[in-house]
């Protein structure tokens, strides 16, 4: 619709007339010109046209700005007994002043302070929940958490920090319990893609039956149960950042092929869905395996397993780097005090000779376990060697001497955490296979696992 000049001339009125804002228009002398409803009753007046402002609205400087041709931009004013903010903006033609626009913002500084405080209120919830997200999906540990001396360990963390810089695959190995996602949160921490979310997803917890839409997501109606409008997977949550695959030796043979491709083409595929989606993630895999024994049985593709072994990281077992002992129980100690309320102050000499002759198959997080144990039996802030309980050694003899008489469910809870340590330890890290000496479902066996908490990080 087209309009002349006298329409839109209405229409600007009509707009003036009914704006939200008080507004006014005077002359370069002071007198009104125009006065909008919304000013007309807050200031309880009618008929006010060609009056001078300054016998209409109180500590008006409308006139003033006429004459300087300098505007007044949020100027506190104060109009019965209230302080407004106020602008007062000179209207130019051809250079010179031929009205003046007086608009309100707030009719009391008050809505103003009450706004900014909604502000201030809305930018902590900000960076909290960017914190908190930064928690959940971003890492954890840093390299200067990474506890040890040891020449071994040293030379791993420069190597890993060096690492960290690229975008390169890695394949962190090692036992159970030596630390390999400690070392996979360090790398994220120091790279590049610090700012990315950093997701964690452990292969040999989630059925194989789910773990496709897991990893890869899905669409709406791909199969029963299915979320309306699909869901994404944890390669697409992991967009610009990292993902970690962890315990990637158990993860089904039909889908090392699919990860296989990810890895190649940079795209996932939703279960269900008619195309690709562009992803840029980088991958850092993690196994307590043998991988090259895996392959030679055929339960790892040797093509998948090179593709992600472009940079491998060895993460040495403890029995390897005993002179990390102290650094390492003492660090220990510190964080078990919040979780037991129980502080050393000392500890025996003794205490270090049974630590050290024991082989620890269970590496640092077994060493977390058995301090824990010890805080409980500890009397005088003084860690002693009858506190230290250990499983018995290749020579058939157990370390420590004090066994307590604990409640029957402590002893049957305790017994059951032992059975499961002693099947990883036979089955060398192997969770499945462990589960099977144990003559267990697998699913039971990881929710004894994380029962015990024996899934622990150190």
């Amino acid at each position: 619709m087209d309009f002349n000049i006298q329409q839109i001339s209405k229409l600007l009125e009509v707009v003036f007339e009914n704006a939200h804002e008080p507004m006014i228009v005077t002359d370069t002398e002071g007198k009104i010109l125009l006065l909008n409803r919304s000013y007309r009753k807050f200031l309880n007046v009618q008929n006010v046209i060609g009056q001078p402002v300054t016998e209409v609205i109180e500590n008006t400087r409308m006139h003033i700005v006429g004459k300087a041709g300098i505007a007044e931009i949020a100027d506190i004013q104060q109009i019965k007994g209230r302080n407004m903010i106020a602008h007062r903006i000179p209207i130019m033609d051809e250079g010179k002043v031929i009205a003046v626009l007086g608009t309100v913002l707030f009719q009391d500084v008050q809505e103003l302070t009450s706004l900014a405080a909604m502000v201030d209120q809305l930018k902590d919830e900000l960076i909290y929940y960017k914190k908190e997200l930064r928690r959940r999906m971003g890492a954890t540990y840093h390299f200067d958490q990474i506890v040890g001396y040891s020449q071994k360990l040293q030379e791993l963390k420069r190597f890993s920090q060096k690492v960290a810089k690229s975008d390169s695959t890695v394949l962190i190995t090692g036992e159970s319990g030596t630390g390999k996602e400690l070392f996979a949160h360090a790398i994220h921490a120091e790279s590049k893609r610090k700012m990315g979310p950093f997701i964690r997803v452990n292969c040999a917890a989630i059925p194989d039956s789910l773990l496709e839409s897991e990893l890869f997501g899905y669409e709406e109606g791909a199969f029963t149960g299915a979320v309306r409008r699909g869901k994404k997977g944890k390669f697409e949550l992991a967009n610009h950042g990292t993902i970690l695959l962890d315990e990637i030796g158990d993860m089904p043979l039909p889908l090392q092929a699919k990860l296989l491709r990810v890895l190649q083409e940079k795209e996932v595929e939703r279960v269900g869905a008619v195309r690709t989606t562009p992803i840029d993630v980088r991958v850092i895999a993690s196994t307590n395996q043998d991988m090259l024994a895996s392959i030679k049985e055929g339960k790892f593709r040797a093509d998948l397993y090179y593709r992600l072994n472009v940079v491998s990281l060895s993460i040495p077992p403890l029995r390897e780097r005993l002179e990390d002992l102290p650094e390492l129980v003492s660090n220990l100690l510190n964080q078990l005090v919040e979780a037991t309320g129980v502080t050393v102050k000392a500890i025996d000499d003794e205490v270090w000779g049974v630590l050290k002759s024991y082989s620890w198959p269970g590496n640092v997080r077994e060493l977390r376990n058995v301090l824990e144990r010890a805080l409980h039996l500890v009397e005088d802030d003084v860690l002693k060697k009858e506190h230290i309980w250990l499983p018995a050694s290749e020579e058939g003899h157990a370390f420590g001497t004090y066994t307590p008489v604990l409640p029957l469910k402590e002893m049957l809870e305790k017994t059951e955490r032992e059975a499961i340590l002693q099947a990883m330890r036979e089955s060398g890290g192997n969770k499945q296979e462990a589960a099977k000496l144990l003559r267990i479902s697998k699913s039971s066996f990881y929710d004894k696992w994380e029962k015990y908490q024996l899934d622990q990080r150190v």
